[in-house]
């Protein structure tokens, strides 16, 4: 079970980079590539149609089409990442406004990490191993906070 990642342009490879990060700590199979959803559109269309993944997570600034239009090429879920810009906006908006029977799923502004887990947590629903790596991982999480309290209660004011 694969991640496909898609860039707007390279520009947007910091965020993506959490995502892979993430993506490799969970060892999660994923492929990365730059595709503009206006700059290439039959590249887009060519990567979507031919990919074997089971999740695209459509990262792009501006006004993020990409993820519109990946969710417009596919049954597959779609994850899309608006990125911070001049216009932060108009990314969010892109992402999350989209008509009615083209679902893409929505993460905060630069959430590469985020994509990934919800990628990750999708592909576990049929993927056993991955699924409790993800429940190790969460753990890690909650334990930081308990560990982060105590640190705080037992510091003097």
């Amino acid at each position: 079970m694969t991640v496909q990642i898609l860039l707007g342009s390279i520009s947007d490879r910091e965020v993506a980079a959490s995502a892979e990060k993430v993506l490799k700590e969970l060892d999660v199979p994923f492929q990365i590539t730059v595709a503009s959803a206006h700059r290439s559109p039959a590249r887009v269309e060519e990567l979507v149609r031919s990919s074997k993944a089971d999740v695209f997570i459509a990262i792009a600034g501006l006004t993020n089409a990409l993820a519109g239009v990946v969710g417009a090429l596919t049954t597959k879920p779609v994850i899309g990442v608006p990125v911070s810009g001049k216009l932060n906006l108009d990314s969010i908006l892109s992402v999350v406004q989209l008509p009615p029977g083209m679902p893409v799923a929505a993460v905060g502004l630069d959430r590469g990490d985020n994509a990934a887990h919800l990628a990750a947590q999708m592909i576990a629903l049929r993927d056993p191993k991955l699924a409790e790596r993800l429940k190790a991982y969460k753990k890690k999480l909650a334990d930081k906070v308990v560990d982060d309290a105590k640190k705080l209660e037992t510091t003097p004011a």
